[in-house]
């Protein structure tokens, strides 16, 4: 069986990580470089860099940043924010990124992920999606979840499947930064449609909220923020947990 991984995730605005809530109330939580050496130390599986105002800046990554980070990360670092055509996934892989997360941009141009899928190989690609329920249904937010695109986050989770993703990332808005657990329902509508690799993000708040999110099958990671940021969970404690629940976790 597969390991789990578990996967800090470092929100960058203004060349330092935050954190919020809701994708409001952003708050500094410190410097991406001595944040991303601490994760690395404490056992994370993986690491993820996001530039979360690149896209509505309408500007790339910050790239001297992602390569300081890249310098300290020897475990796979995915990146993503402002990746809007093939020569930004070139710019994110140059930058020492294993592996490069698009969003917006997979919106705005619908050939983005089957042109860089042909380019550079499905590993390379994950497709992040953010999204809220409305009236009921998932839909795909953008622009750091403040714009509806009426997408079916179902749907469109299905189509970047089949346009050659090689994981996709779940961020639930609703959960997010609220530490009442994953989003079960969520992730399982999306567990039931694709069988790539599912990373789900928003609302850990215990270690407990990460062994009930890997009783699904098809989630193959865990991403979260605050509970590491703020050191309410220590990673290598979280993996013997998670081992001693029956858990394949690398140690």
């Amino acid at each position: 069986m597969t390991d789990k991984r578990i996967i800090p995730c470092l929100d960058i605005r203004d060349g330092r990580v935050v954190k919020g809530v809701r994708f409001i109330d952003i708050k500094n939580v410190g410097d991406p470089v001595e944040l991303a050496d601490y994760y690395v130390k404490s056992g994370a599986d993986e690491l993820a860099f996001y530039d979360i105002n690149a896209s509505i800046e309408a500007r790339g990554i910050f790239a001297d940043l992602l390569k300081a980070v890249a310098k300290v990360v020897p475990v796979p670092l995915t990146a993503g924010g402002g990746v809007e055509n093939i020569s930004d996934f070139e710019k994110v892989l140059e930058c020492g990124a294993d592996k490069v997360s698009v969003n917006t941009g997979a919106i705005r141009n619908k050939s983005l992920i089957s042109d860089a899928a042909r380019r550079f190989g499905s590993e390379y690609i994950i497709m992040s999606m953010d999204v809220k329920q409305v009236d009921g249904f998932y839909h795909v937010f953008v622009k750091g979840g403040a714009e509806d695109t009426g997408l079916d986050a179902l749907q469109w989770a299905v189509r970047c499947q089949e346009e050659g993703a090689g994981e996709i990332l779940v961020n639930s808005i609703d959960a997010d930064g609220v530490k009442n657990g994953f989003d079960l329902p969520l992730m399982q509508a999306v567990a039931d449609k694709v069988n790539i690799p599912i990373t789900a993000s928003g609302g850990a708040g215990t270690m407990r909220h990460f062994a009930e999110l890997f009783a699904i099958p098809g989630i193959s990671s865990g991403l979260a923020a605050s509970v590491f940021h703020y050191r309410d969970i220590e990673i290598n404690k979280l993996k013997d947990y998670l081992n001693k629940q029956g858990i394949p976790v690398k140690l």
